[in-house]
């Protein structure tokens, strides 16, 4: 995430996130599942841009009619969750450009609610710090705590404890995003806790080795084979992004974005456009890296 101050406004740029390895340990007392997952920030942007309301109101609007900006959004959900917990009463005109596709496994919500601590917190001078604002993010979502650290981290709970993780080269991945949604819950529901959940070392080794083949050979995520049983139509894209070769191919999250792991830069270019999705085929194709920071510009 990178935070700009300007002379009226503070600009935040609140990356994407994919998931290299996710498993479910188990079912928690609260609902929510324990989980480990390897999840790294990847250079797709949503961007956020905040203003002073002289009115002390908090107003959001979005370039996606869709998305409500009401009192249920995250970002405003974070913008009085801040205000509650400082006892600051000032507000904030917030502008929300939308790129990241939603309920696409790709933590959209997550980032922006990020953005919005961060970015109040500079915005009102209210002086938090990183590990106070991921605190914060942790009770508006599972995945907020993560944009809080650096570009990869080993998550674990129901994903608000971050274990960053140094990432040796920059990823080249291609992410497939079908235009059709996958609700978490529905994923989740769908799937089951394993007798022997996987721990993630290899992965995680490969890692920190910096070995992409590795990487590749690691990739695993239990929600995939539930998220099809949902869907099918997602198996036909994994098969797409399978047949050219990359160094592997997995769903993010819950669905329903698959990505190929590249080996290098033009790998990916080529396997972009080899892709070539039809008009009719309803879904989009983004070529991106991972960022060498969660906290870099874009």
């Amino acid at each position: 995430m990178l935070i700009d101050r300007y002379a009226d406004d503070v600009v935040v740029w609140a990356p994407a996130k994919i998931n290299l390895f996710l498993e479910i340990l188990g079912k928690r007392p609260d609902g929510y599942h324990e989980i480990a997952t390897l999840m790294v920030a990847i250079r797709l942007y949503d961007t956020l841009v905040f203003k002073e309301d002289v009115g002390g109101d908090i107003q959001l609007e979005c370039n996606q009619s869709r998305l409500s900006t009401g009192a249920d959004n995250l970002v405003v959900r974070a913008a009085d969750l801040l205000r509650e917990q400082t006892g600051c009463r000032r507000g904030a005109k917030i502008r929300l450009v939308k790129r990241i596709p939603m309920s696409a496994g790709l933590a959209g919500g997550s980032t922006d609610a990020a953005a919005a601590l961060a970015g109040l917190n500079e915005l009102w001078r209210l002086g938090l710090d990183k590990t106070q604002l991921k605190n914060l993010g942790a009770r508006l979502g599972s995945d907020v705590p993560f944009f809080f650290g650096g570009t990869a981290a080993w998550c674990t709970g129901r994903g608000e404890m971050v274990a960053p993780l140094d990432l040796k080269m920059t990823l080249h991945l291609v992410l497939l995003c079908p235009r059709f949604e996958l609700a978490t819950r529905d994923v989740y529901r769908e799937a089951t806790v394993p007798a022997n959940p996987r721990d993630g070392e290899d992965i995680r080794q490969a890692v920190r080795e910096g070995n992409i083949e590795g990487i590749g050979k690691g990739l695993f995520n239990c929600l995939e084979e539930p998220a099809e049983r949902l869907c099918p139509e997602l198996i036909r894209f994994r098969d797409r992004l399978a047949d050219l070769k990359p160094a592997g191919v997995l769903m993010s999250g819950s669905g329903s974005t698959l990505f190929a792991l590249c080996r290098q830069r033009g790998e990916a270019r080529r396997l972009a456009r080899q892709l070539r999705l039809g008009p009719e085929e309803e879904a989009s194709v983004y070529l991106v890296r991972s960022c060498p920071t969660a906290w870099t510009t874009p």
